[in-house]
Parts: structure tokens; sequence; C-alpha cells
């Protein structure tokens, strides 16, 4: 069933299908929508089921449904209101009869941008809050004031100012501040999957950057904020305090790494300068250890998928001594443990190179030291070796190995 077919099925039983949400943004933008989602007016339930029997519900309090259309399967919606009657997003009255028009069911959406409809039989952009206007112009701006009703739409207003680039506007900067109290008792799924939808952008400090100005990245990333007025020393660090080389760092990272769990080791590599104490600055020594615990906590949190905590703890661990490593033997150890770890050794040395502004030379030729000492394991130990004295003899070789390449570097 293509769009228009849909559409025309849709007409035959009294209803209108509207194209709706970030489709209508993309199309205004110029770019292809990844996915589309419809929105019905005109029509019960019970009449879109009897006539699309082979959509699937999805939606508990109100009419969503998957259905394929032009081979792909999109989300259906009927038409609906909300009324706040409680906290958080499961907090409202839903009316979704047929008299609800498309003009109030987009009323309730979070900014104007997302706020549009299409008609597809008609051919005909609905749009009666600016949402091209503001879209064609770049900016962000809250629909109504029911922006605040649903929380985690400050964080989502920040992390599609990073997606899109595009400028929040003050009066949504101060709808995104209302959301404070309310933030804090959002399931923390919610709260994660914005983090990390913000950290797939092409420039994620705009996302923690937009909720600082509204107030909210206490709230919702205290660990982050905590690196604000941490002060480094300057010959190291000109941009600054911890928070701004935290947020250069991530954005470098972001430029040759698209992997969102790569992005967040590169955020929380420097967490533990966050607990510096004051006496210390602009000096942290121990930041690594402080940071190893500060993840842990923030882990408790938000509960970081296991590989992103893994990845985080390593490059907290070694991202200083990984650079200025000597010791023949402790350069063989660090690399066969990233070797055993969740990350690889390319993207350890994107962040790496991005905190040093270079690499060392045993981490440029990792991947062929790697080659060559994985070579030496266990059956190539000499007869009559034992136990720990396998394991003593496998370190020494590989070392021995490394530093006969190293002169060749």
């Amino acid at each position: 069933m293509t769009e228009i077919e849909f559409a025309e099925k849709v007409a035959r039983i009294g209803g209108v299908a509207y194209l709706v949400g970030g489709a209508v943004r993309d199309k205004i933008r110029g770019v292809v929508a990844h996915d589309k989602d419809y929105c019905l007016t005109g029509i019960v339930e019970s009449a879109f089921v009897e006539n699309f029997p082979d959509a699937q519900k999805v939606g508990k309090s109100f009419p969503v449904y998957l259905l394929e259309i032009d081979g792909k399967m999109n989300e259906v919606a009927l038409a609906r209101t909300e009324k706040k009657s409680g906290t958080g997003y499961r907090g409202f009255k839903v009316n979704f009869d047929s008299t609800v028009t498309i003009e109030q069911d987009l009323y309730r959406r979070d900014t104007t941008m997302n706020a549009m409809a299409f008609d597809i039989l008609r051919d005909k952009l609905i749009d009666p809050f600016g949402g091209r206007e503001d879209t064609l112009n770049k900016k962000i701006r809250a629909t109504s004031k029911h922006f605040i009703d649903d929380p985690v739409r400050a964080l989502r207003a920040a992390r599609q100012s990073a997606q899109f680039d595009f400028e929040i506007t003050d009066e949504t900067f101060y709808a995104m501040n209302l959301c404070a109290v309310e933030l804090k008792a959002e399931p923390v799924e919610r709260i994660f999957a914005e983090l990390e939808r913000a950290l797939k952008t092409d420039k994620p400090s705009i996302f923690f950057r937009s909720l600082e100005r509204a107030g909210l990245l206490e709230i919702t990333f205290p660990e982050i904020a905590d690196l604000r007025g941490k002060t480094q020393p300057i010959e190291f660090h000109p941009e600054g305090d911890a928070y701004e080389h935290t947020l250069n760092i991530v954005d470098e990272v972001a430029k040759v790494n698209p992997k969102p769990e790569i992005r967040f080791a590169a955020l929380a590599h420097d967490l533990g300068k966050g607990k510096t104490p004051l006496e210390m600055l602009p000096h942290h020594y121990g930041h690594d250890m402080r940071g190893i615990e500060v993840l842990r906590e923030m882990n408790k949190r938000l509960r970081l998928p296991s590989d992103w905590k893994k990845i985080a703890e390593l490059v907290i661990f070694e991202h200083m001594r990984a650079a200025v490593m000597t010791s023949a033997g402790k350069i063989v150890d660090l690399l066969i443990k990233i070797h055993k770890s969740k990350i690889s050794i390319a993207d350890f040395n994107d962040i790496i190179n991005a905190d040093n502004h270079g690499l060392p030379l045993h981490l440029a030729n990792a991947e062929k030291i790697l080659d060559e000492i994985l070579k030496v394991n266990g059956n190539s130990a000499p007869r009559g070796l034992t136990g720990e004295e396998i394991g003593k003899w496998i370190r020494a070789e590989r070392t021995r190995r490394y530093v006969a390449m190293r002169d060749k570097f």
C-alpha cells in the first residue's frame, strides 16, 4: 500500500490522513526523512481497525498503530488532545474521538517545527503556529504553554538544537527551566535515551550547553556540571576549565568517531576533576581514581549499558599515562589490556589524540605492535616452564619483540 492509497482509503471511511512531525519538518528542510508518522482525523478507532486489520497496536493510553506504508512500518495515530492531570509524561487525560481537529492535535506538540501537518491528498501544509518559518530560520520555539507538560521535552529541545544546529529561543529556554522539578522524577530510561541521541549528533556540546543555559545541567547531569570552574594548568589547557575542556574533547571525538559509547567515554574521561579539592587547583592529582568513583555514581543513577561503563572506566584510568609511558613492559601491558577490553585500539586512540593533540609512537603504531606481540603465547613457551613462569616468559618475550620494533618507528 502506497501513501496515496492509504490516504484515499482513510478518506473513503470519512477521515483525513496527514503526514506529521519530523517528516514534515524534514520536507521543509529539504532532507529525506528516516521515518514517517501519520495522524488521522474524522474517524473513530473501531473504524480504523476494521478497515486496516493488519495494523498492530502499540499505544497503551491512546490509539497508536504500526502499519506498512510504502514498504516500511510507520506509526499511525488518531488525532488527540491532552489535558495535564498528574506529573510526568503519563499524567494526562486524553481525548481521541472523531471530533478532534488536526489543529487541536498540533497544539499539544512540543515545538513549532514539530507542530505542522501535511494533508496528503490535498497536497497542503497545515501550519497554525509558524513552524515553517521557524524551521527555515533554524529556531526551536515552544508551541504553547503545554511544552512543560512533559518535562523531557526540555532535553529533547536541547538535543534537537545539537542535532539540527538550531537556536533555542529565549521563551523556550524559560519553558525548559520550568521543567526542572518534574525532571527529577522522570524515569532514568528517558533521560538516558536523550543523552544517547545527543551523543550521536555532530556537536554534542550544544546539548550540554543548552541544558546549562536552561538551568537543568545540575539536575540531569550533575557530574558534568561539577566540572565548571575547575581550573587547569593554562600551559596544557588554554581552553579554560575542565568543563570547557571536556566539551571540546567530546566534539573533537565526534568529528572522527560515530560510536556513542566512545563519545561517552570522551565525555567521562575527566569526570574526576569535578571532585578535585579547591586547594589543589589548578592541578588534579589523582583525578583518574576519583573519576572511577564518579562514573560509578553516575551509573547508579542512569543505569548505563555495561559496555559504556567498561569502556569509560578504561579510558578514565588510562588516558593520562597512555600518552606519556616510556617503559616497554608497561606499554605492552597497556596494549594487551586494550586488546582484551570492549574498546578497539582505533577508538581508544581517537580519544587520546583529541585529549593530547597527537599520539605517541606506541599508540600510533599500536596495531602493528599487537600483530607482532600476540604471536607470542603459551604454546611457544620453552619446555619445562610451568604456571606463573609461563606468564612471566610471555610478558618478557612480548616486551623484547616490542623493543626490537620500537627503533624502526
